[in-house]
């Protein structure tokens, strides 16, 4: 083996290099870091070819004298820790590497100017070679200019991914940043294009959550089905907005998460966004939130990761109970209200009509029929429906809504309620309504100590697949506190003795839950907790034991539904996250037919 030498600090630069600097956007967030870190109130962003050619960073800090500059790119060289402890953290940056790594695998030239000095000085560094500092005109601040990255590891260069994605996430690290600090007003220019432009806030910030600030950047859905989140706790503040389920995503990038004004994508908090979702979101979407998280700065460490993307909480669970708890607290205040609504502009024309004609046919009358099989009997459905009481045509316009969700006037598609309200129109998904009221039935007897189970005329047999049948006889016992019974049969077979009662009779898709169930169960392996797998099963019972689209209903039926929606918790959407009811206003419906 060849003997321990000690590496030269050009390769030692290219080396930390690869930890800092992994693309272009790393280069704008370290600059942009910095620039705030320097009290900075305006930050422009240039980039050109996705930040190959150019990444130039200008602010209004504080700057820099001709002493500091040199010292600026040298390795471990900072103004961001006063003493020698790196538990009391109060900057984005501190490490003291992001300026020699760039000049490692750049040409760069600093520009800087204190604001009592005449004049600003320059410093340029190319491949890790550094000249001497010159003095030139400038305004006081800073600008930094970083021209052909990785020119000098061609390598690197080729893992670069296209202009636009590098593009784009240059724009995500800045539009973090500027959610971090809304007293700071953000532009951002790539290839001569305006990307952002943004104001300083001018009220007060409310612990940086303004949704001033957040608005712009998260879009007019997020600002309009935005709730508030605030919780305090032994010293953690949490403040933010986190969006309604009907406004989840099938990715996390919307997640804008902050510990103490530092953008992180921390594994704890992810979860804990996860953790109060559970009951409201499918396994495939994902919330969009900004929160932020604020604590003494020696009880969280920002030291974990190179680039400091990740924290480390010295009381996790004390953490993770405050943001699980808040969270739950505003989605349970406004469990009614749902992101989704009906503009005239959504609407459009309408197909085969002309334009000021609406055609309308006569809708049949429903038919009353009885409610059999598996998801068609759900119990005290029909019991309800039958206590309210059918207006005659014409009657009940004098009378107002009996309550937020109107009364039910037609039955669209044979899936869908049309609703009139004392301002508007409600349409219902009538099987995503009753699947959130059966899984919230569901839930409340699991926690009065079991759902109640209907014993079957006759057991069933149900033929599965090898791996099916394992996973519900592995898990005979939680599925029995769900009220199922069963029992192994044979070779691949189950026999089914009990059920949910709020699934009434079996009927023929009784098969059909089994293997749903089977798959649930398999899915959720060891990753969760044994309740959070009975919720998800339980989710899956809820959607078998809905009222089907496709169903007709009768009137009292529909109003029934009505009802039992609005005493429902977080009825404005589904389990899955889908909405179950939009509505239409009389402004909407005004401005739909140009009275507005």
């Amino acid at each position: 083996m060849a003997r321990i030498r000690r590496l030269p600090d050009r390769l030692v630069n290219r080396i930390a290099a690869g930890e800092v600097v992994e693309r272009p956007a790393s280069v704008v967030k370290e600059l942009v870091e910095n620039a705030l870190d320097a009290g900075a109130t305006r930050i422009t962003v240039t980039m050109e070819e996705g930040g190959r050619r150019l990444v130039l960073v200008e602010d209004d800090g504080h700057g820099m004298d001709a002493e500091e500059l040199p010292l600026a790119l040298e390795r471990h060289a900072t103004s961001k820790l006063a003493d020698e402890r790196l538990v009391t953290i109060h900057t984005l940056g501190f490490r003291g590497e992001a300026l020699p790594s760039i000049a490692a695998v750049a040409r760069l030239a600093i520009t800087s100017r204190t604001p009592a000095a005449d004049g600003a000085w320059r410093i340029r560094a190319e491949a890790g070679r550094v000249a001497p500092v010159e003095p030139v005109a400038g305004a006081p601040g800073t600008r930094v200019e970083v021209r052909d990255l990785f020119f000098n590891l061609p390598a690197r260069l080729k893992f670069l991914k296209s202009e636009r994605s590098e593009n784009g996430a240059a724009l995500e690290v800045v539009r973090r940043l500027a959610m971090a600090a809304p007293r700071v007003a953000f532009r951002l220019f790539q290839d001569g294009r305006r990307m952002l432009d943004l104001d300083a806030v001018s009220e007060e910030p409310g612990e940086e959550a303004v949704l001033s600030r957040i608005a712009p950047l998260l879009g007019r859905d997020f600002a309009a089905a935005a709730l508030r989140v605030e919780a305090e706790r032994d010293g953690i503040r949490l403040v933010g907005y986190a969006g309604l389920p009907t406004l989840s995503r099938n990715h996390g990038r919307h997640q804008y998460l902050f510990v103490n004004g530092r953008p992180v994508q921390d594994p704890l908090l992810r979860g804990c966004l996860r953790a109060a979702y559970s009951d409201l979101l499918f396994r495939d979407r994902q919330p969009v939130a900004a929160l932020f998280l604020r604590l003494p700065p020696e009880r969280v460490d920002v030291n974990v990761h190179p680039q400091k993307s990740e924290v480390r909480f010295r009381e996790p669970e004390c953490v993770r109970g405050l943001v699980i708890g808040a969270l739950k607290r505003a989605l349970a205040e406004h469990g009614h209200r749902s992101a989704a609504t009906v503009t005239a502009a959504a609407l459009g024309p309408l197909p085969g009509t002309a334009p000021g004609r609406v055609a309308v046919r006569a809708a049949p009358a429903p038919r009353q029929e009885a409610l059999t099989g598996l998801a068609e009997a759900p119990a005290g459905f029909d019991a309800v429906a039958a206590a309210v009481a059918v207006q005659a045509p014409g009657s009940a316009e004098e009378e107002p809504a009996p309550g937020p969700l109107g009364r039910a006037r037609a039955q669209i598609l044979h899936s869908y309620i049309l609703a009139e309200t004392d301002d508007g129109l409600v349409i219902v998904d009538q099987h995503a309504a009753h699947e959130r009221i059966v899984y919230e039935r569901l839930k409340a007897q699991l926690r009065e100590g079991g759902i109640a189970r209907q014993l079957l005329l006759v057991p069933e047999v149900v033929e599965l697949e090898a791996g099916e049948r394992a996973a519900l006889v592995e898990h005979r016992q939680a599925l029995e506190e769900l009220g199922i019974l069963l029992e192994p049969f044979g070779g691949d077979a189950v026999i089914v003795r009990e059920v949910p009662a709020l699934l009434g009779e079996a009927g023929g898709r009784l098969a059909e839950l089994l293997r749903d169930v089977a798959q649930e169960l398999e899915s959720c392996g060891e990753a969760l907790s044994l309740r959070e797998s009975l919720e998800r099963v339980l989710a899956t019972l809820a959607c078998h034991g809905s009222i089907r689209a496709g169903r007709r209903l009768s009137v009292a039926e529909m109003d029934a539904l009505l009802r039992q929606i609005e005493q429902t918790p977080y009825s404005a959407q589904c389990n899955h996250g889908r909405p179950t009811y939009v509505t239409l206003d009389r402004g909407g419906l005004e401005r739909l037919f140009a009275r507005r």
